[in-house]
């Protein structure tokens, strides 16, 4: 049996290299994110709970959840098995099941779209929460995924509660999208000084 020992300078090289990733994949998902929320303003800003979605919402709303699942998957790839790993398969599984709820509830309404969402949300946010607060330790700079794990969690619950409300709406929903973008922009500039602390 061969065995690997992980010198400082090897594992000083694989943090750097997984923070790198991890800041690539989070400026991927701001992109989207903000895409995501300009379709989804521009073509549902003024439906309501008891409409029906829009043939582009119900795509919206069915691809969010199932990106998701591949930027964790890319997330996985990246840091590789640990701690977070379970959370991570947790994730994806949830992801998955919230797609196929998605595709059955677009054909219904919007309050049963909104329903749908934020359990996903509150869920997904609680995951992120606990891997950002495993992953402190070892690459750092986690304190915006932290906050925005929680913030997701809060704003799960309140879809979950307005959605049988007669005056939500899908506009709700891309606010929720750009806070995410803007707590991943946090996240990757804090690894961006981080990584360059460690480098002098």
């Amino acid at each position: 049996m061969t065995q690997t020992t992980m010198t400082p300078n090897t594992t000083t090289t694989t943090t750097a290299t997984t923070s790198s990733g991890l800041r690539s994949l989070y400026l991927i998902r701001i992109a989207f994110s903000l895409i995501w929320v300009a379709l989804l303003h521009t073509t549902s800003a003024s439906l309501m709970a008891a409409d029906r979605p829009t043939v582009t919402a119900a795509v919206l709303l069915v691809i969010y959840p199932l990106w998701d699942v591949i930027a964790t998957l890319l997330e996985r790839r990246l840091a590789g098995t640990g701690p977070t790993d379970r959370a991570r398969t947790t994730n994806i599984a949830l992801g998955l099941t919230t797609t196929a709820g998605m595709i059955i509830a677009v054909f219904s309404t919007i309050g049963t779209s909104l329903l749908v969402f934020g359990i996903w949300a509150l869920l997904s946010g609680a995951i992120q929460l606990v891997m950002a607060i495993r992953r402190r330790h070892t690459v750092g700079a986690q304190w915006p995924m932290i906050i925005s794990g929680g913030l997701s969690v809060l704003a799960g619950a309140s879809f979950a509660a307005m959605s049988a409300s007669a005056t939500s709406s899908l506009s709700t929903l891309a606010g929720y999208s750009a806070f995410g973008a803007f707590w991943y922009l946090a996240s990757a500039t804090t690894l961006t000084i981080r990584n360059r602390h460690e480098q002098r």
